[in-house]
């Protein structure tokens, strides 16, 4: 849905916080402040943090040849440094500027990635390093650019000559007291979180008193407890928010423990609720669920991140908080979004997907969401965050929640979600709690309609069962009248699918389902976003029903074999 009149005031109060907030870091680093950038420059750093981050010396050997590969696109400036030519979008010069691909060349480690490193971080250090200005020194880029520059010390700074060597330590230095000055000033939610994360590094690692360590520690670990909820999720209801923090997070704990410094409460508690939380979002291929911004994500790091969980139960059914609902049969796991969206200063990268569910069984996907695009493509942006591009119920194509479609506001605020559900009742249904009934508010104030969904998995794992329905709401008088509900089934691109008489059946590696349903089901095209070498075709089956049927529609998949 577009935004509506309705919205336009919780919107003239984001732009104001906006405004206000960017007003206050052009102050914090205009002329009268810049002073407190400058300052000594240290003779070396005091310890070289941890990295999980796994690289790949094929893209080490691509850059060092003049392809850079970035947030989708590729960009080859010839002769030219990579950093004096214009670059394709703001998720390009994010990542370029962030310099988290360093890892690929720790990972070569050959004398030519470390001099093609060097000569990388020199280039930035000359073009872009000398005015505070500009996306390079966004505080999130910024926290990026400094955590990585310390993990890969070692990289860079051995056996380097004088004059670099002191180039990068004035640089990381200035960068750090940058940090420091604007970080109260920098964007709500991982943004801010990374800055706290970045300065409790450069406390630990660039000579400094302990009151700074101590300082850096107690901010973070306040931003901590506010930002991740008691059952280990995010503010932004984004699994993958939490293993890119918890990538930071464990190295950060890691660098405590190596400085003989005492590792603050906030830090230990917070990583203990996010491992759980890891496993809570994990399918059974390794992979996260893709809800309110997911994407792509690196198994292997998943993997090496769950090594540092200690608790080794089962993962919780119910994540109250972070409002997701897991069922676990054998080896079957149905993970579904139960909550209402996010707080709107956190909702930049959310998805419209409430109620939506994605099913996987033994190292298999089944039915997913679509996922974020691994570029930032504004029209596959949008539709990628459409109800429509998640497993869910549509009514009349709209979507439960609402975006502000103006290029400005997406410029300026970062797309946020204006309201959509306000409420969610969920209860517990099913043999062992195998199952949930949702509803949800979110069609109500456009159609006066409820949507309510029940899902079940059986104890053996081999089906699962579910119901859509459309109830009748607050009452008052709806914007529009429609009838044509659209319950949506996004299958992952490796499945195989074949129309078996009134069933649908649905092949993956060694397994095979059916898909039924008490109504005319059809397949559709559909777009799989979320895979790291870009949005790949797929197929989706759509379930076209009256949503004002009382019945609604029945659905189930059963495993052959």
């Amino acid at each position: 849905m577009s935004t509506s009149l309705v919205d336009r005031p919780l919107l003239a109060v984001l732009t104001l916080r906006e405004a206000w907030r960017r007003a206050r870091r052009r102050l914090r680093t205009g002329p009268i402040h810049r002073w407190r950038f400058a300052g000594g420059v240290p003779d070396r750093l005091l310890v070289v943090p941890p990295n999980l981050r796994h690289g790949d010396p094929v893209v080490a050997e691509a850059i060092y040849a003049g392809r850079f590969h970035f947030a989708g696109q590729l960009l080859e400036p010839g002769r030219s440094s990579i950093f004096e030519v214009a670059l394709p979008s703001p998720a390009y010069t994010a990542e370029l500027n962030g310099f988290d691909w360093l890892r690929h060349h720790a990972e070569a480690g050959d004398a030519l990635a470390v001099a093609n490193a060097r000569a990388l971080v020199d280039d930035w250090i000359r073009f872009k390093g000398r005015t505070i200005a500009g996306p390079a020194f966004e505080p999130a880029v910024t926290a990026r650019r400094v955590i990585a520059w310390m993990t890969h010390a070692d990289l860079l700074l051995t056996d380097a000559e004088i004059g670099f060597y002191r180039r990068f330590m004035k640089s990381l230095a200035g960068q750090a007291r940058y940090l420091r000055s604007i970080a109260q000033e920098a964007p709500d939610g991982t943004p801010r979180l990374t800055v706290r994360i970045a300065l409790s590094f450069a406390a630990l690692c660039l000579p400094t008193p302990n009151a700074r360590i101590r300082i850096a520690a107690l901010h973070l670990s306040d931003e901590l407890e506010r930002q991740i909820f008691p059952d280990g999720g995010h503010v932004s209801r984004d699994p993958g928010a939490v293993a890119r923090i918890l990538a930071d997070m464990i190295p950060l704990r890691q660098t405590f423990v190596g400085q003989g410094q005492p590792v603050p409460k906030g830090i230990y508690t917070a990583i203990d609720r996010m491992l759980p939380a890891l496993r809570f979002f994990r399918h059974s291929d390794g992979s996260l669920a893709l809800f309110n911004g997911a994407g792509a994500g690196d198994v292997h790091l998943l993997s090496v991140l769950l090594r540092f969980d200690e608790t080794l139960g089962e993962p919780m059914f119910h994540a109250r908080q972070s409002g997701y609902h897991r069922l676990a049969a054998d080896q079957t796991v149905v993970i579904a979004d139960t909550g209402c969206p996010p707080q709107p200063a956190f909702s930049g990268g959310a998805h419209a997907g409430t109620l939506s569910f994605e099913l996987s069984s033994e190292a298999s996907r089944i039915v997913v969401n679509c996922g974020r695009p691994v570029g930032e493509d504004g029209d596959w942006r949008r539709l990628s965050r459409s109800t429509a591009a998640h497993s869910t119920v549509t009514i009349a194509d709209q979507s439960s929640s609402r975006f502000a479609r103006s290029e400005s506001l997406d410029r300026f605020l970062g797309t946020p979600l204006v309201p959509g559900p306000t409420h969610v009742d969920c209860a517990e249904t099913g043999d062992s709690g195998l199952g949930f009934e949702a509803t949800h508010d979110g069609y109500d104030r456009g159609f006066g309609l409820l949507h309510s969904r029940r899902i079940e998995v059986s104890r053996d794992g081999r089906s699962v069962l579910g119901a859509d329905r459309f109830l009748r709401g607050s009452g008052h008088r709806p914007q529009m009248i429609a009838r044509d509900a659209t319950a949506r089934f996004h299958l992952h691109p490796s499945v195989v699918v074949e129309t078996a008489g009134a069933a649908i059946r649905l092949s993956v590696r060694d397994q095979t389902w059916l898909f039924r349903c008490d109504s005319h089901c059809e397949i559709e095209d559909s777009i799989f976003f979320a895979d790291a070498a870009g949005a790949r075709r797929t197929l989706q089956i759509v379930v076209p029903f009256d949503a004002l049927s009382p019945e609604g529609v029945a659905w189930r998949f059963d495993r052959e074999r």
